[in-house]
């Protein structure tokens, strides 16, 4: 895109928390931004009212195949600067024996399955030298995998890296820089009252990482000061 085309990102995953904060700070910094939502309402609604134009909201189930299909057929001609995929549940902190079939592949398919989907779905609409990037977290780090808890999440978390990085082998020369980012641990729906950062605080830091690796080649894991996170 040309030096004097503003900057177009899609955020999918951006009613609340990480996925909200981030859209705004790309607002902020003169970004266009496209975000989804599974309903229409809330925050981010309200956002796009007040933002003359600069925040658009499109609706989207991201574990819908067809909604996504439906999605890049409404944004088809648009090509984007950064494709970004935010979505993540978890289903409290219980061992894997005690995990249900259903609540495993609720979780898997949430946080693994659909992101990698999402991406598939969208990436031609990604431009030359442009980014794609999925929030991660080093609760998907094998290696440092050596605490006890939330084992579902934790398998969901590297299962989804595993995937990113199989999606980065298929797809190394399409040119564009592809990113797994982990925020820290955040004080979100996700990440619990108690967690020791606040949104506000860590997505600046992660919009600073993708701004400094933009044109990079290749697949980085990166935290939020862009540092490598151990796979």
């Amino acid at each position: 895109m040309s030096a004097t085309t503003p900057r177009r990102a899609l955020v999918i995953g951006a009613s609340r928390g990480l996925g909200l904060v981030l859209a705004g700070e790309l607002v902020r910094r003169d970004w266009h931004v496209i975000a989804t939502a599974r309903r229409d309402g809330g925050e981010l609604h309200a956002r796009a009212a007040a933002s003359n134009g600069q925040l658009r909201v499109e609706t989207l189930e991201m574990t819908s195949p067809e909604q996504l299909a439906a999605l890049r057929r409404r944004l088809d001609g648009l090509p984007l600067d950064l494709l970004f995929v935010n979505a993540a549940i978890d289903r409290g902190d219980l061992p894997i024996d005690k995990v249900s079939t259903e609540m495993f592949t609720e979780v898997m398919t949430t946080n693994a399955l659909s992101p990698l989907r999402a991406l598939e779905a969208l990436r031609a609409l990604v431009a030359p030298g442009g980014t794609v990037a999925v929030m991660s977290s080093d609760q998907g780090s094998v290696s440092r995998n050596t605490e006890d808890g939330y084992e579902l999440y934790k398998a969901s978390k590297a299962a989804l890296n595993q995937l990113m990085r199989s999606y980065a082998t298929r797809h190394a020369d399409d040119g564009h820089t592809k990113l797994l980012l982990d925020p820290g641990h955040n004080r979100t729906r996700l990440g619990g009252p108690d967690a020791p950062l606040s949104p506000q605080e860590s997505v600046p830091a992660v919009v600073d990482v993708l701004e400094a690796q933009a044109g990079a080649p290749g697949l980085r894991f990166l935290d939020r000061f862009g540092e490598p996170v151990p796979w």
